[in-house]
């Protein structure tokens, strides 16, 4: 499990961002927009993936990172895959640096297999091919099959300093802070942070809360000892490491949440209830986890007016 993904969606800079949702924008956003422009684009990008996530176990939750630190941080624009030649981009960030090249490169090819399709070609955005292809990676893992909605246009913009999210020991209020800026509520977080069932982090964001943290088990504080002194890193959810379920949530109520802001939700008494019946009823967290990942994927939308349909996704046309 040596390249499982390392990095994580509540693991960054601790500043809140607030990125404005045009309502406009959002609006043109649909399941079928592109019924007739390229009609077999679910199945190019769902091939491509399954491809990708065949070569790389870390193919599928580095994809799933990328939609998540695309969308907080410029919107859903794929800004994240843009690669500027002074370096001065979002995935060169520091706190960024533990996205993995599997990620990108899955997306990179996903978008020549839909480039190499005529009907298709030069007419699929880079956005909603992220967002499809995180769609697959969660449902290729035994997660759930939801609609995606498409129409997002490309963003020409990306620079290390526009890069926060939240950090690894931020409390709930400071987590609810972020994700309503975003236009997402507490269940909608909760359900989004269920995507640690997949992947790794590495051991800086979690090593200061062995042996000091009581919300933390001992045995599992004893494991990660360990472990750490192996290796860099630690597995999200070493129980089911490449499925997506809902046993993410089972560990923090055994104390076994890698990072601080993932067992925050379970210590605060004012998300318990949600982590509890998340634990017992995986059908309601997959039917919660979908209705979130639609409500980030309209976050910061570009249009024809500030965006484009990028021919190469790390480079602006």
């Amino acid at each position: 499990m040596a390249h499982i993904i390392r990095s994580s969606f509540l693991a960054a800079a601790a500043v809140v961002v607030v990125v404005l949702l045009s309502p406009f924008a959002a609006a043109q956003l649909r399941t079928g927009y592109y019924a007739s422009i390229c009609p077999n684009l679910e199945a190019i990008v769902r091939s491509s993936v399954k491809q990708s996530m065949a070569q790389s176990q870390i193919a599928g939750p580095a994809a799933l990172r990328l939609f998540f630190h695309d969308c907080a941080v410029r919107g859903c624009d794929a800004s994240i895959m843009l690669v500027n030649s002074n370096g001065d981009d979002e995935w060169h960030s520091p706190d960024d640096q533990s996205l993995k090249p599997q990620g990108f490169q899955a997306i990179l090819d996903a978008k020549a297999a839909v480039d190499g399709d005529p009907q298709c070609r030069y007419k699929v955005s880079c956005a909603d091919i992220l967002a499809l292809a995180a769609r697959e990676a969660v449902s290729q893992s035994g997660g759930p099959y939801y609609q995606v909605e498409l129409g997002r246009y490309d963003g020409r913009i990306s620079t290390k300093s526009s890069f926060v999210l939240p950090h690894v020991d931020f409390n709930l209020d400071q987590l609810n802070a972020f994700f309503s800026g975003l236009g997402l509520s507490q269940t909608d977080m909760i359900a989004l942070s269920g995507g640690h069932t997949l992947g790794a982090a590495d051991c800086t964001f979690f090593q200061t809360r062995i042996g000091t943290d009581p919300s933390m088990d001992s045995g599992f504080a004893a494991q990660l000892r360990n472990t750490c002194a192996g290796q860099s890193f630690a597995l999200l959810d070493a129980g089911t490491p490449g499925g997506f379920d809902n046993s993410y949530y089972r560990n923090l109520q055994g104390g076994r949440g890698l990072l601080g802001s993932d067992q925050v939700l379970y210590t605060d008494q004012r998300s318990r209830g949600t982590v509890n019946y998340y634990a017992s009823n995986q059908g309601t967290f997959f039917y919660d986890f979908a209705n979130a990942m639609t409500k980030l994927g309209r976050v910061g939308v570009k249009t024809a007016a500030n965006g484009e349909i990028r021919r190469d996704c790390r480079a602006p046309n």
